[in-house]
C-alpha cells in the first residue's frame, strides 16, 4: 500500500484529491494538511511513501517544506497550478520526485504516483520545454539590487547596504529594467516574482 501525505491550503481541492487517491486500490491517504509546516510535521510523524505538496501555503511554502523532507525518505511531488520556470528550478535543485500541474487529468495523478514510487522522476514536460529556454538574465549583483527594491529599499539605502555609489545603483536599475524589458521598478520585481526567480 503507497502510504500518502497530502497538503493543500484550498480544503475543498485537499478533500477531492484525497477522495480520488482514496478510490485508488493501492493507495492511501494518512494526513492531510493546510499550509507546509504541518506537511513537515505529519511526514515525520506517519512517515509516508508520497508527500503530494502545494507550492504557494501559508506558514511554509511546498518548496520550503520540500527543501526541509530532504532526505527523509519521503519522496515530493509538488502539485500547482504555477508554470513558473523558477519555481520549477527550485524544485529540481530541493530533488522534488515529481512536479505536475494542477491542470493535467485526474488519472495522471494516480500513475504518476505509482512512477514515483518505482524511481522515476516525473516533470510536467512543458515546464521542460520551458526551463531550458529561460533563466534569470541578471548577475549576482543585479540580483542583490533588485531584492533590496522589492525590500522596499530606497537607491540611498541600496547604495549604503551595498557599499556602492547611488550613481552605481542608478546604473544597475536601468539595466535591470532593460534586461526584464520593463519600464519601472514595480514592474521589475512583478516581472521577477512571476518568473519564480526569486529565492
Amino acid at each position: 500500500m503507497i502510504r500518502i501525505v497530502i497538503a493543500e491550503d484550498q480544503k475543498m481541492l485537499l478533500g477531492a484529491l484525497a477522495a480520488l487517491i482514496d478510490l485508488e486500490e493501492d493507495m492511501t491517504v494518512v494526513g492531510k494538511a493546510n499550509n507546509g509546516v504541518d506537511a513537515v510535521k505529519l511526514v515525520h510523524q506517519h512517515q509516508p511513501d508520497i508527500c503530494i505538496m502545494d507550492i504557494e501555503m501559508p506558514g511554509k511554502s511546498g518548496l520550503d517544506a520540500a527543501e526541509e523532507l530532504k532526505g527523509s525518505g519521503c519522496k515530493v511531488v509538488i502539485l500547482t497550478t504555477f508554470a513558473r520556470t523558477g519555481y520549477f528550478e527550485r524544485a529540481v535543485k530541493a530533488g522534488v520526485d515529481g512536479y505536475m500541474l494542477k491542470d493535467s487529468p485526474s488519472e495522471e495523478l494516480a500513475s504518476s504516483i505509482r512512477s514515483v514510487i518505482a524511481g522515476r522522476r516525473i516533470y510536467a514536460s512543458e515546464l521542460v520545454d520551458e526551463a531550458y529556454n529561460q533563466e534569470n538574465p541578471l548577475t549576482d549583483r543585479e540580483n542583490e539590487v533588485l531584492l533590496l527594491m522589492a525590500d522596499g529599499k530606497n537607491t540611498k539605502e541600496i547604495a549604503s547596504q551595498l557599499y556602492i555609489t547611488t550613481g552605481t545603483v542608478r546604473n544597475y536599475i536601468s539595466v535591470i529594467l532593460d534586461k526584464l524589458e520593463v519600464t519601472n521598478r514595480i514592474e521589475a520585481i512583478k516581472r521577477f516574482k512571476e518568473k519564480g526567480w526569486f529565492r
